[in-house]
Formats: structure tokens, C-alpha cells, sequence
């Protein structure tokens, strides 16, 4: 018992420098992940219990993401946050990062680093210096949608992403830059074809209005991509 304590305490260790082990370059972490995470049996409980769960805070701490793991949590209503953490440090700054689960937060971290960054220098020749973000958890039903169910978003299982700020100032959003000049279409689309590899269910501004302005990007489904 000593040594399963000790080793998962080293799996949540935090790392400064950035690494690039291969399930973060590739995407290879969606199919581990189940598609809506277990309900807590007592809420405040601390999380990263599973083999699952672990396996996913050794593959943060290798590829250097700073990150703070979250206590598990049933907010009420159905919602809850389950083996989640807090994202500090992903090698681009992001806004409003709340709780996310660990496969959501180690995919994005993969997505910001091996496909945002890369897209930002090949179509405009700088870097990105910020990812904004609508957030992470909220507890709501779907958008845009009639079957009264539960958005990923109260899993802590979802991130809408509305824009990136480049070196030079220059904003390009989701609103204006999906159908905007030349260079900020080709961008985005590649954003959203990398992330459809990455996510589970990845929606863009051509999904319907309700995402006119964001990607909506979480681990449900089995490669849903609109």
C-alpha cells in the first residue's frame, strides 16, 4: 500500500520544461479516455484514484504541463468534476482555464502545443501568444439543442475556444476569422482538422449558430467532427 501511495504521488509530481513524448504529438490519448466521466461516490474525495486517471497525470508530468489536480467533485444537477485538474502552464497562455478533465486537459495541452503553435508560424510567420477560451466547466444542458441533456461542459469534459492572439496584436477569431480573409480561414481549419484527431466530438462554426464564434472541443463521442 506504501508503494502504490508513493507512486502515485510521484505521478502528480510537477514538471517546468516542456517535453514531447509521442502520445502528447499524437493524439494517441483519445482513445483511452471514456466518454463521460463516473459520478463520485462522496464529493471533496481526492481524485486521480483509477490506473486510468494516473496513467493520464504521468503523460502531463512527462510532457511538462504545469498542473494542479483537482479533489473530485458532484456539483449538484448532475454535474460534477471526476480525476480533473487546473491547468498553469501549457507553453502558450490560455484564458479562463477551469476544472478539466485529465484526458481533456492533456489533449489540449497536446492541441496548443503541436498543432496552434506550429499552424501560427506556417500562415503567419509569428507566434501565437495567447489562446482564448470561453472555459472550461459550466454546468448547463447542450446549446442549440432540444433533448434536455447535459453538456459536457458540466463533466468538466469540454473547452470552447473563440480565438488566438499573435505576436504582432492581431486577434483572429472563430467569429469573423471562419469566414474572414484567406490566411485566418486556412488557419483555423487546420486548428479544426488537428482537433478533430485529438477530441472525441469537435464543433466549429459550420455545426450551427449556437457555435458561431468558438470550437467547441470535448472527449464524448468517438471522433464526432463538425
Amino acid at each position: 500500500m506504501l508503494r502504490t501511495l508513493v507512486a502515485a504521488a510521484a505521478a502528480l509530481s510537477l514538471s517546468a520544461c516542456f517535453g514531447a513524448p509521442e502520445v502528447m504529438k499524437s493524439g494517441g490519448g483519445k482513445k483511452r479516455i471514456a466518454s463521460t466521466p463516473k459520478r463520485p461516490q462522496v464529493a471533496g474525495t481526492p481524485s486521480f484514484n483509477s490506473p486510468e486517471a494516473q496513467q493520464c497525470a504521468v503523460d502531463l508530468k512527462q510532457a511538462g504541463v504545469k498542473f494542479t489536480p483537482l479533489p473530485n467533485q458532484d456539483h449538484g444537477g448532475g454535474c460534477s468534476s471526476i480525476d480533473s485538474v487546473k491547468l498553469l502552464d501549457v507553453g502558450v497562455p490560455t484564458t479562463n482555464l477551469g476544472a478539466m478533465t485529465c484526458p481533456l486537459a492533456r489533449n489540449f495541452a497536446a492541441w496548443a502545443q503541436y498543432a496552434v503553435r506550429p499552424a501560427a508560424r506556417k500562415y503567419f510567420g509569428q507566434e501565437v501568444v495567447k489562446i482564448e477560451t470561453f472555459g472550461t466547466y459550466s454546468c448547463r444542458n447542450i446549446y442549440g439543442g432540444r433533448s434536455g441533456r447535459l453538456s459536457q461542459h458540466a463533466y468538466s469534459n469540454a473547452i470552447d475556444v473563440s480565438g488566438f492572439v499573435l505576436a504582432d496584436g492581431r486577434r483572429i477569431m472563430l467569429d469573423g476569422g471562419w469566414k474572414g480573409d484567406k490566411a485566418s480561414q486556412d488557419f483555423l481549419r487546420a486548428l479544426h482538422k488537428s482537433a478533430c484527431r485529438r477530441f472525441g466530438t469537435v464543433l466549429s462554426p459550420d455545426y450551427n449558430a449556437a457555435h458561431y464564434n468558438h470550437f467547441h472541443m470535448d472527449m464524448s463521442g468517438n471522433g464526432y467532427c463538425r
